[in-house]
């Protein structure tokens, strides 16, 4: 099991988006994954995971590396469901699993959620990804804005922030993670630091592989509260690895703790799902 480990904000906040080419998508900024993955190449940093995804030719390394330096599409498919649905994050405490860029987080960040904490397997994902990406979208960009809210600009986005010498108050509502699930889990649930149980847990493109379903399955029922939600989303199915909607379903329902129902159907090209999940007895 990879062990968990809570990443601090660095204090100089500048630093984050050193040497990051920033762009922007579905009207949220991110950085350049091809440029990350460059400077990351000599496996000379975090984990290593670049060069073992390139020498594998794979996406998933199970064990080592689990994707979290792609934004899956799926995650758009979310992204558009909470502005379709008007979906309230204010005042709520959410939790972006198997977090990848964050976008799920920022979003809910931006909705004027009250905390948002992110998770992802791998620490060099949390670092060179996440992390940035959540400081793009909380800094003054130059205009005044704070928190960019234009998703539909036409102007194409400030690749150099103007540089802050505080926190901003929206890296304050967040903490990030990496690590295995049930090793955050008893992170969290064991910490020092007070703890709330999520309101939402936003998760995509994380039951993919069926050996993982046991520990999802009981890190969402440790750390969703008793009256949250889950919005999963997800392909049909993943060839190749074996997992998909059907399958969790009928593990979710064996389980008989969760209720799901599908919330949005996307069909087009492989079929894609959205599923809200929450507590039998809530």
């Amino acid at each position: 099991l990879k062990a968990a480990k809570e990443h601090d904000i660095p204090e100089d906040i500048n630093k984050v988006l050193e040497n990051k080419v920033v762009e922007m998508v579905s009207g949220l900024y991110h950085v350049n994954m091809s440029v990350v993955e460059m400077t990351l190449l000599d496996g000379s940093r975090g984990e290593d995971i670049v060069s073992k995804s390139v020498s594998s030719h794979s996406d998933l390394i199970p064990g080592v590396y689990e994707g979290g330096l792609k934004i899956w599409e799926c995650t758009f498919d979310l992204i558009d469901y909470f502005s379709e649905t008007e979906m309230q994050f204010t005042n709520k405490t959410v939790l972006d699993l198997g977090c990848g860029a964050g976008l799920l987080g920022i979003v809910a960040l931006r909705g004027k959620a009250e905390k948002v904490h992110f998770q992802d397997y791998n620490s060099t994902v949390i670092d060179e990804i996440t992390l940035p990406n959540t400081v793009a979208n909380c800094i003054d960009d130059g205009n005044g804005t704070g928190c960019r809210d234009d998703r539909k600009t036409s102007k194409p986005p400030s690749k150099k922030f103007k540089k802050t010498k505080r926190l901003p108050d929206l890296l304050t509502k967040c903490r990030f993670f990496s690590g295995e699930w049930s090793e955050v889990s008893q992170l969290l649930l064991n910490s020092n630091k007070p703890f709330s149980k999520y309101d939402l847990i936003l998760t995509s493109e994380t039951i993919y592989n069926p050996d993982y379903y046991s520990a999802l399955h009981d890190t969402l029922s440790q750390l969703l509260d008793k009256k949250g939600h889950v919005y999963l989303a997800s392909k049909a199915h993943y060839f190749g690895v074996g997992g998909g909607v059907h399958l969790f379903e009928k593990f979710i329902e064996e389980r008989n703790v969760f209720r799901t129902n599908t919330v949005k159907i996307i069909d087009k090209g492989l079929k894609r799902f959205i599923i809200e999940m929450a507590f039998k007895n809530s």
